[in-house]
């Protein structure tokens, strides 16, 4: 593992946090990309061992120079995750576009033209699937056609260029950090939670929930165990209704019961039509139960003071805010 030089761009979102935990207790070499680092976020979910992560302030889109950043770093492997989320997507569609699918196309000629990245994996969603199920319903979001867009690309990709790539396909992933887009609800009523105090999820419906450790460790395992072609996969997602999830909540936490609630519309149920399991592709990979993440989301929360300097600072080194 000393070799792998892992470029990961989102670095400083949710996944993308969790994403260099893992890579480094790998002891990979890591470069992050992002538009500004998190190093509070780092901190806080990497500890000591953020000090190792060398950032990158570069434009997704400016593909040259992702292309030098990838030659002078050796980059071996690429995790990439940034991305514009639904809300924004649905808000400025020109913008989502660009950064989701231009963004994606530079990331990806950028490997081609380096010539020394092995494989990428990279932040497909559930989002490309439309509501019916049926194989020809269609993303009922601006989102969920930009991630389309991305894994036919890179079906492009491996095609002409043997460009090995993994799409991976989580629906809504959840735990400690994630504080934004459509589907952060349940993860904000956490913290609420440790924080004593009210917190509405603002949708309802059925949808499958990922825990945010699983997930960074299927982009890991899929980058380095990637196999020829362009794969995609979809993780598991333990379907769950809001009002279970509430129920999880006051289980572990019963000072919130009727703090925490949830209210407002269905979310999309994004069915797939022929699901593609990541068990398939990553023999032994489990998930976390539902109960058991947001078990771990509170005990997080409890150990950071619900977001805020950690309550044992040996454990996470450098700027808190």
């Amino acid at each position: 593992m000393n070799a792998t030089r892992v470029l990961v761009t989102g670095a400083g979102g949710f996944i993308g946090s969790w994403v260099l935990r893992e890579l480094l207790d790998r002891d990979a070499k890591v470069v992050a990309l992002d538009v500004r680092p998190a190093t509070g976020r780092w901190s806080r979910v990497i500890g000591a061992k953020a000090k190792d992560v060398h950032f990158a302030e570069t434009h997704l889109t400016d593909r040259d120079a992702i292309r030098a950043l990838i030659e002078t770093h050796g980059v071996s492997h690429v995790v990439h995750l940034a991305a514009l989320l639904t809300p924004d997507c649905q808000l400025d569609p020109f913008r989502g576009c660009e950064v989701n699918v231009l963004g994606s196309t530079a990331v990806f000629d950028a490997v081609r033209l380096a010539g020394s990245v092995r494989a990428i994996s990279f932040a497909s969603s559930y989002a490309v699937y439309g509501e019916d199920g049926s194989a020809d319903s269609q993303p009922p979001m601006f989102y969920g056609a930009f991630k389309q867009a991305v894994d036919a690309i890179a079906g492009q990709y491996w095609r002409h260029f043997g460009l090995r790539s993994l799409a991976i396909r989580p629906h809504v992933v959840y735990g400690p950090e994630r504080e934004s887009g459509l589907t952060a609800g349940p993860s904000l009523a956490c913290r609420a939670a440790v924080r004593g105090e009210n917190y509405e999820i603002g949708y309802t419906g059925i949808a499958g929930y990922d825990y945010v450790e699983d997930v960074a460790r299927a982009f890991v395992r899929g980058v380095l165990e990637c196999p020829a072609g362009a794969t995609v996969a979809d993780l598991p997602g333990e379907p769950a209704a809001t009002h279970e999830i509430v129920q999880h909540i006051q289980r572990c936490c019963p000072g919130a019961t009727g703090r925490i609630t949830a209210s407002g519309p269905a979310i999309p149920s994004n069915v797939p039509p022929a699901p593609r399991d990541i068990r398939q592709v990553l023999p032994g990979w489990e998930p976390t139960s539902l109960a058991s993440g947001i078990a771990r989301t509170l005990a997080y929360y409890r150990r950071t003071n619900g977001i805020g300097v950690p309550t044992n600072p040996v454990a996470a080194e450098g700027d808190v805010p």
